[in-house]
C-alpha cells in the first residue's frame, strides 16, 4: 500500500479565512523516506500558533499542522517495517513540516521512533507531545534526586496538556501533588480525580515579589512561565528545582538570584522539539511503564475527527480547553 493520490487534510491559508479540512494532493506531503497512514493526532497550543499567520509558530504556507502523530509504516524504510506502527513528534513536525492533521504523513525517519508496548495508538496521543514533556520534566526532577519522600510537587497550569498529564503521572509515582489552576472551581474535581492532593488557584503574584519566601514545594513542573515562575522558584525548598516548558504567561520573568544561590534551586529546561530520539525512545517507555497513570481515558477531554480541528483550535485561543483532545485519523 501506498499514499493514494489524495486524501483529507486540515490546511492553513495565509489569511486567516480559508483554513480547514480540504482535499490534498499526495504531491502536496515531502519527498521524505518513511510513508504513514496516520491513526491519531491531537490538539496542542502549538497547533493554534501554526494555524494562524500571525502565530509566529509556522515557517510554511499552506501547512497541515499537527505537532505529533502515531501512525502505520506503509513500506520498509529507514529501518521500520511495513505495518509497524510509530510516533512522530517535535522536530520540524507541524510548523515547517507538514504534520499529522492528515490522513497520510511522509517525514524523515530520523524522526520516528516506534510506538512502545502497553500503549495503544489512541493513548498515546492523549499524551502526544504534552505527555511526552510532562514525563521529561519529571524524569530530570527525579535523576536530580527528587523523591515522594522529598515533600509536595507543585504543578502550575494543570489543567493544561502538560500540566494535566504531569498530575497524574506523578500521582502514579505516589507523589503528593498540588495543582495549580486558573480554573479552580470548574476543575478542582476533575483534577482531585487525576491524584492531586490538593488543588488552588493561580499562584498569586504579589505588587512587590520577595526574592524569597516560605518553602512550600520540594519541586514544580512549570508551563506557565512569567512573572508565576518567579514566584514559585522563591517557593521551592532548598536544593529543590523547578522543571520549565512553557510560556503561557509570557516568556520574561522578573526573577532573583536568590533562590538559585542561597537555596541551591535549580531551573530545568524541557526541551520536547529537538530533544535526542535515544532520549526520545527512553522518555517513551517510561510513559508506558512507571510513569503510566492508572486511568489513561482520564486525560482525555474530548475525541473528535477533522471536522472538529477548527473548533477545537478555537477553544484553545479563548481560554476554553481542559485536558487532552485527541484526533482520529483512520
Amino acid at each position: 500500500m501506498t499514499i493514494p493520490q489524495s486524501f483529507s487534510a486540515f490546511l492553513t491559508a495565509e489569511a486567516d479565512t480559508g483554513a480547514g479540512v480540504q482535499e490534498v494532493s499526495s504531491e502536496t506531503l515531502e519527498a521524505d523516506e518513511l510513508q504513514l497512514r496516520v491513526h491519531f493526532s491531537s490538539v496542542n497550543f502549538k497547533d493554534a500558533l501554526a494555524s494562524r499567520p500571525d502565530g509566529k509558530v509556522a515557517r510554511k504556507t499552506p501547512l497541515i499542522p499537527g505537532i505529533d502523530l502515531v501512525g502505520e509504516v506503509l513500506a520498509d524504510a529507514g529501518g521500520f517495517s511495513k505495518g509497524e506502527l510509530v510516533i512522530s513528534h517535535g522536530y520540524d513536525l507541524g510548523v515547517a513540516h507538514h504534520g499529522g492533521f492528515a490522513e497520510y504523513a511522509r517525514i524523515d525517519p530520523a524522526w520516528a521512533l516506534p510506538l512502545p508496548q502497553g500503549l495503544s495508538p489512541r493513548e498515546s496521543m492523549i499524551f502526544g507531545t504534552a505527555g511526552f514533556t510532562a514525563a521529561l520534566s519529571i524524569m530530570q526532577l527525579e535523576e536530580r534526586g527528587l523523591t515522594p519522600k522529598d515533600g509536595p510537587v507543585l504543578v502550575t497550569g494543570a489543567t493544561g496538556g502538560v500540566g494535566s498529564a504531569a498530575v497524574a503521572m506523578l500521582a502514579a509515582r505516589g507523589y503528593t501533588v498540588t495543582a495549580s489552576t486558573g480554573k479552580k472551581e470548574t476543575a478542582k474535581g476533575w483534577l482531585m480525580a487525576l491524584g492531586a492532593a490538593e488543588v488552588i488557584d493561580r499562584v498569586e503574584v504579589p505588587e512587590k515579589p520577595k526574592p524569597l519566601n516560605s518553602q512550600n514545594w520540594a519541586a514544580a513542573v512549570d508551563s506557565v512561565g512569567g512573572a508565576q515562575l518567579a514566584q514559585v522558584l522563591s517557593e521551592i525548598s532548598y536544593g529543590g528545582a523547578a522543571a520549565i516548558s512553557g510560556v503561557t504567561a509570557g516568556p520574561k520573568f522578573p526573577g532573583s538570584v536568590f533562590p538559585h544561590i542561597l537555596r541551591g534551586v535549580a531551573i530545568l529546561g524541557t526541551d520536547s522539539v529537538q530533544c535526542d530520539i535515544a532520549r526520545r525512545r527512553e522518555v517513551w517507555e517510561q510513559v508506558a511503564g512507571r510513569l503510566r497513570p492508572a486511568k489513561i481515558d482520564d486525560l482525555c477531554a474530548d475525541e473528535i475527527s477533522l471536522d472538529g480541528v477548527s473548533e477545537a483550535l478555537e477553544q484553545i485561543f479563548a481560554g476554553q480547553m481542559t485536558g487532552r483532545t485527541v484526533v482520529r485519523l483512520a
